[in-house]
């Protein structure tokens, strides 16, 4: 099979580093944060994170499209990210149950990209300098034209980008009959996360980060979900807000990724930018609360600043990144409230951290068995 060549593209930083490649996806100019992500495989689902808004996406490994994609395994209902890196692409590809090409994807959502750069320079520069800012063209090579383009596009720090990827309406999912009822509210949630709660026995009623507490609560969930998403957690008032009202309900509550930074927010710790964030699937963690160390899936260019969570009388450090000893998780000592930095659904990724879908229903079974019994029993 003949594959022609493909046009030219150019790959322009803020600090001035230019790469130039081969146009992949959809032709245009786009810009966004620069990231790289280390994970093997699941490209797919990585290109469709919601958490992944406003990112120009560099992937490490240096292989991507061989496997294609297949329907069925996007973590939500369009592409999220904002342009696509890569050193070899493939538009040959090859996989049972597989139903188009990841190039033919990425023109049907209007994803810009580039290949045959050197990746591993790139993320090296990536790590080495930190965040910035970057635009990907394949129509425009006029490099002064590009810096003026670039110049224009938003920082991340600061920020707000839920509400671009936040579900419009509530919808339900999980049996009707189920044991628990989860108020899940979205500011940019994962699929794979409502089906680890649905296979868990829970109604899952996924609310707009804009619903009130009192919508939320009308339904009579016996807990509630505070999910991923992307941008700035400091630039969302709002949706801090309702995080305090909800942790004063008495539910309790799981917070996933910027679910965790707005409890954080909430209670009064700081959240702050990184020099370059965590995006893979195996950043390790420890457990501080029985010992045992985890395999994650971590996607966040922002974290809770250790300071402020160690002098919150009411909060305990429970999970930390043994890469850097960043603060992975927290729980209030005085009730049912509990969140990780990390993404425990791993989709894809290892298992190890789904027993924290448990945790969070064991909770619910003992909230709802303390309702059932008398107070003076």
């Amino acid at each position: 099979m003949l594959v022609s060549q493909r046009p030219e593209a150019v790959l322009l930083l803020a600090d001035g580093t230019v790469f130039r490649g081969r146009a992949i996806g959809a032709m245009g100019i786009t810009t966004g944060e620069i990231c790289f992500n280390t994970g093997m495989t699941g490209y797919q689902e990585v290109f469709s994170d919601p958490s992944y808004t406003g990112q120009i996406m560099t992937m490490a490994s240096p292989h991507i499209g061989n496997y294609g994609v297949k329907t069925g395994e996007e973590e939500s209902g369009r592409l999220s990210i904002a342009g696509l890196v890569v050193k070899k692409f493939s538009q040959v590809w090859s996989r049972p149950g597989g139903t188009g090409s990841l190039d033919d994807h990425l023109r049907e959502a209007g994803v810009v990209g580039i290949s045959d750069i050197d990746t591993r320079k790139l993320v090296r520069h990536i790590r080495d300098h930190g965040h910035q800012n970057a635009l990907i063209s394949s129509t425009e090579m006029d490099l002064d034209v590009l810096r003026t383009k670039l110049a224009e596009a938003p920082d991340m720090a600061g920020l707000e980008l839920s509400s671009r990827v936040s579900t419009r309406s509530p919808y339900e999912v999980g049996p009707e009959d189920a044991a628990f009822k989860v108020a899940l509210i979205d500011f940019g949630v994962k699929r794979n996360i409502e089906r680890c709660l649905v296979e868990r026995g829970c109604r899952v009623r996924v609310f707009p980060m804009v619903s009130s507490l009192a919508e939320v609560l009308d339904w009579r969930p016996d807990g509630i979900l505070l999910s991923n998403g992307p941008g700035d957690p400091g630039a969302m008032p709002v949706s801090v807000a309702l995080v305090k009202e909800v942790v004063a309900s008495g539910l309790p509550v799981f917070g996933i990724c910027l679910g965790h930074q707005l409890l954080a927010e909430s209670l009064g710790m700081r959240t702050e930018k990184m020099h370059h964030g965590h995006r893979g699937i195996n950043h390790p963690i420890k457990d501080l609360t029985t010992g045992r160390d985890e395999i994650t899936s971590q996607n966040h260019g922002f974290v809770v600043k250790r300071s402020d969570a160690e002098a919150n009388p009411t909060v305990e450090i429970t999970h930390v990144h043994l890469n850097d000893g960043s603060i992975a998780g927290i729980r209030l000592k005085d009730r049912p409230v509990f969140s990780v930095q990390y993404h425990p659904e791993a989709g894809p990724g290892p298992y190890d951290s789904r027993y924290l879908f448990d945790r969070f229903v064991d909770q619910m079974r003992a909230a709802v068995s303390a309702k059932r019994t008398p107070q003076n029993a």
